[in-house]
């Protein structure tokens, strides 16, 4: 097994190695700049490493991992226009950069591009496997949308929406890779679980360090979620248990409005029960490599990747 850092590197030089067309400039210009952002490339990382851990060549997954990877950047090019974000990592947004027109259109090709990719040598099931997931992060993306305007939305519809947005893609690209190397149903649908739990700790864990994470390591500014009343975890139960509709009604702004906010998270203990759960996750990620009974470095791959999840700070 490699490192995640290496399955990244081999993600970046095969993005590098696309062939997409130079015409028309205004169409694939904007599709080249969203995938040049280098990150961790976790999803592609997924599908590679459940290759490799069941002995398959993960150069032969390769045009499956990228057209997760195209798929997630389509999403973060749609989201991006619904959302109106300046920026994304400290860049310019694609609908800033050029246009708003240019932004849909290039997300749209993003998204066909994807599913080439994923159908390249590849069995139905993994295609199939692409487009539930596919479906599963528009559902995830309208709930999202639909919960901005309720002030009652349950700790329970919450999970149910980050499961579609966040989990669903990170399972499938777990459940991709186990599949492209000809993986039992049961075997697949273990990977997918890994993923699911996997993607349930992440997004809880973005939660934590929009309100309780340093700045300078997170990358962008502490707070977000509160200024816009975002509905997370948080959110939500202090909602319901707390004081939160009456600390929202002295009608603060700013850094006032965050800090008081976040007063009221640690006065009912969510920053340390958000943990708790993200640990809960965690603990079912693993208990899914357990039942797959890998070779000891293959599972150790997975279990750290989940443990740097439910610590990570950025």
């Amino acid at each position: 097994m490699v490192s995640p850092e290496k399955y990244a590197a081999m993600v970046n030089e095969a993005i590098d190695r696309l062939e997409l067309p130079a015409q028309p400039a205004g169409l694939y210009e904007p599709i080249r700049y969203a995938l040049s952002q280098r990150g961790k490339r976790i999803r592609p990382v997924f599908t590679l490493a459940a290759a490799q851990s069941l002995g398959f060549d993960p150069q032969e997954a390769m045009s499956q991992a990228l057209g997760v990877e195209m798929f997630h950047n389509f999403t973060l090019l749609h989201d991006d226009v619904m959302d109106n974000s300046d920026t994304r990592h400290g860049r310019p947004t694609v609908h800033r950069r050029w246009n708003l027109p240019t932004a849909i259109l290039s997300g749209d090709a993003m998204l066909t591009l994807a599913g080439q990719l994923m159908g390249t040598d590849a069995p139905y099931p993994i295609v199939e496997c692409f487009n539930h997931a596919a479906m599963e992060v528009y559902e995830g993306q309208q709930y999202d949308m639909d919960f901005e305007s309720r002030d009652d939305v349950t700790e329970g519809e919450y999970l149910m929406m980050i499961s579609k947005k966040t989990g669903a893609l990170l399972g499938a690209a777990c459940q991709i890779g186990a599949l492209r190397a000809a993986a039992s149903e049961e075997t697949a649908r273990d990977f997918y679980q890994f993923g699911m739990n996997y993607g349930l700790a992440f997004q809880l864990r973005d939660d934590y360090l929009d309100t309780f994470g340093d700045a300078a390591t997170f990358g962008k500014p502490i707070g977000g979620d509160i200024l816009n009343e975002k509905k997370t975890w948080l959110w939500i139960k202090a909602m319901k248990e707390g004081n939160l509709a009456q600390i929202l009604a002295k009608g603060l702004q700013g850094q006032d409005k965050i800090n008081a906010v976040r007063a009221e998270y640690q006065r009912l203990g969510l920053d340390t029960e958000i943990e708790r759960h993200i640990q809960h996750y965690i603990d079912a990620a693993n208990d899914c490599i357990t039942r797959l009974s890998l070779p000891a470095e293959e599972a150790a791959f997975f279990t750290s990747m989940a443990a740097s999840s439910a610590l990570r700070r950025k």
